[in-house]
């Protein structure tokens, strides 16, 4: 006879607390070894889980935006095999969605879920999960009453502008409200303090321009953040109290140096992927692995180690046109997060052989916002200043 088998919750998800995003399947459904099951969302990466065995899923325990504990049973099969098993993390994580509405859609749309339904394909099911909507909501116009991304994208429409006739109340995501939670209690605890540098980045932007191609055939792409990254992770071994953890009786000062870098997702957010021991990569290897991560991020391919560990972080706020964001929010634990303005084309006063000057360069606002508590303006402004004068100085020819 068939056996009833608890399936239990990873016991490692990264993230301080996780939470039921979406099933994959319903109640009665046939589930394959390996099959995506459910989706768990951290305050740091979602994650994929896959049925740990074949059977017919009979129960469902924790459902959408129920919180989940380590080895905690989130369903119940019904399969010949063992009793209780783990159920397995995806290789892969990533972001999650805009909204929890979006995690109740994916149910009424899993392919095989409905018996008299014509299965639905790939962009129709992610067509229909980001726009919140239930396949048996749309009547289909393709062969056999099939539901095609036309079809979707006309309810889609329709729904806009039904809804744009009154007020909307859109549930946060698992991810927004962790997010909210982590930010308020960054300002609840730490005294932030900004102070606020101009950088002259043109010797940057000259070498930018001069390597960029040769960087770019060999595998890696020549961002400004990748300049950042580098002139941060040299100012850090200097300033070792700026790469640091402020515990009330002591400040830890860490060995590695593990950059975050914010990562804009569009209307989905954002994310901190972290390189991690930045001191020991030169700046093609920071570029490519920059590279990498961010791909990652957007692809939603990020995995729960890409997340982990950051010691210092980057907001690159520039890149949305802002010259100035103060302060940003530190991301607790750490100590200090830099904040870098848009690249604008100045006119400044420049000293030339003894000799003043006006001349144009391309210059950007940094911020570094400090917890108070772990660190002085005296700290802050040597190892911002050490930043600057590393861009400001970058040398041209060497590759």
């Amino acid at each position: 006879m068939p056996q009833v088998a608890d399936v239990l919750a990873p016991p490692n998800a990264e993230g301080t607390r996780a939470t039921v995003l979406r099933w994959c399947k319903a109640v009665g459904d046939s589930v394959v070894k390996d099959e995506p099951l459910l989706e768990l969302e951290t305050d740091k990466v979602t994650v994929e889980i896959a049925a740990p065995d074949s059977g017919i899923l009979i129960e469902i325990v924790k459902h959408v935006n129920a919180e989940v504990n380590p080895d905690e049973v989130v369903a119940r099969l019904s399969l010949s095999a063992g009793p209780r098993v783990h159920a397995e993390t995806a290789v892969a994580a990533k972001p999650g969605p805009a909204t929890a509405a979006a995690s109740a859609a994916p149910p009424a749309v899993t392919a095989g879920s409905r018996d008299s339904q014509p299965p639905l394909s790939p962009a129709v099911r992610r067509l229909l999960q980001e726009h919140a909507l239930a396949a048996a909501d749309i009547v289909g116009s393709g062969r056999n009453g099939r539901i095609t991304a036309q079809d979707v994208t006309r309810q889609a429409a329709a729904a806009l502008d039904a809804s744009n006739a009154s007020d909307q109340r859109v549930p946060h995501s698992a991810v927004r409200r962790r997010v909210a939670e982590h930010m308020a209690r960054s300002l609840m605890e730490a005294p932030h303090v900004t102070t606020l540098f101009e950088v002259d980045l043109t010797r940057v932007l000259a070498h930018r321009s001069r390597h960029a191609a040769d960087y770019q055939a060999r595998g890696a792409r020549l961002t400004l953040t990748a300049y950042f990254v580098s002139a941060c992770a040299r100012a850090l071994r200097a300033h070792r109290e700026v790469n640091a953890t402020f515990h009330p009786d002591a400040l830890q000062l860490h060995a590695d140096i593990n950059i975050g870098v914010g990562t804009a997702l569009g209307n989905k957010g954002l994310i901190v992927p972290v390189i991690h021991r930045a001191q020991t990569l030169n700046l093609f290897s920071l570029a490519q692995r920059l590279g990498h991560v961010v791909e990652a991020a957007r692809a939603g391919k990020l995995t729960p180690e890409d997340v982990r560990g950051g010691t210092f972080t980057i907001s690159n706020h520039g890149v949305g046109g802002s010259l100035l964001a103060a302060p940003i929010v530190i991301n607790q634990p750490q100590v200090a997060i830099l904040g870098v303005g848009k690249v604008e084309r100045r006119v400044c006063v420049l000293e030339v052989d003894g000799v003043e000057a006006i001349g144009v360069r391309s210059m950007s606002y940094l911020t570094l916002t400090i917890d108070h508590r772990a660190l002085d303006a005296f700290q802050a402004n040597a190892f911002l200043g050490s930043v600057a004068d590393t861009l400001a100085q970058w040398p041209v020819d060497e590759a």
